[in-house]
Formats: C-alpha cells, structure tokens, sequence
C-alpha cells in the first residue's frame, strides 16, 4: 500500500499558484519583462506546477478525469516547453499566464478537495 501523496501534489500546485501572482503583484508588463529576477522566479513556480500536475495524471488518473475542469495537460505542456526550451521562453506567454491563467486555476481548484476526495479507490 503507498502513500497518498495526492494532497500533496495539490498543495505544491495551489502554493505555486500564488506564489507565482504575488511574484508579480504590483508589476506592469514592461515592469515583469525587464525584471530577470522576478522572471526566474515565476518560470520555477510554472515548473513546479507543471511536475506536480504531471504526477497527478501519472500517479491518479481517475482523479485527473474526475476533475476535468483543472487544465492538468495545459499545465504539463507549459512546463514541458519551459523544460526543453529554456533559452527561447516566450516571456509574453509567461505574462500571460500568471495574469489569467493562473488565477483560474487557483478558482478551479477551490472545487477540488484538498486531499483529493476521500472516496479514492486505492488499487493496493
């Protein structure tokens, strides 16, 4: 029998999440796109995302296809471009993503359980 370490991939995403709109809270763009700083920052927190997002579609699938509402590809797919194509980031979608994206995503995932669901059929 494993661990569930759902909860714990969903916190990583939440935390990261925010961490990631407070990075740039009070920044306009022209502001974020001359800030390497703070672009580093925001680039690991989209990575972290992504990895956790990963391993939640990996490791629990019935509860990725339970929530469809989260963009659990989109969020793999964004660290996958950042992975393998650091020196080319395109800094406008970075922007954008911490702007909109991820404030749905933190909305999406208030409907999400924070551990999960504790109705998850464990296979073990």
């Amino acid at each position: 029998m494993s661990v569930n370490r759902l909860p714990d991939y969903l916190g990583h995403i939440r935390q990261a999440a925010a961490d990631a709109c407070s990075f740039i809270d009070g920044l306009n763009k022209e502001d974020f796109l001359t800030d390497k700083r703070t672009q580093s920052a925001v680039v690991m927190s989209l990575i972290v995302i992504g990895e956790a997002a990963t391993k939640v579609m990996d490791r629990y699938p019935d509860f990725a296809d339970r929530n469809p509402n989260v963009p659990w590809r989109s969020m793999r797919g964004m660290r996958n471009r950042i992975a393998h194509g650091y020196f080319e980031i395109n800094l406008d979608v970075v922007w954008d993503t911490v702007r909109t994206a991820l404030p749905q995503l933190l909305g999406q995932l208030q409907s999400v359980p924070e551990d999960g669901g504790s109705e998850n059929k464990s296979s073990g």
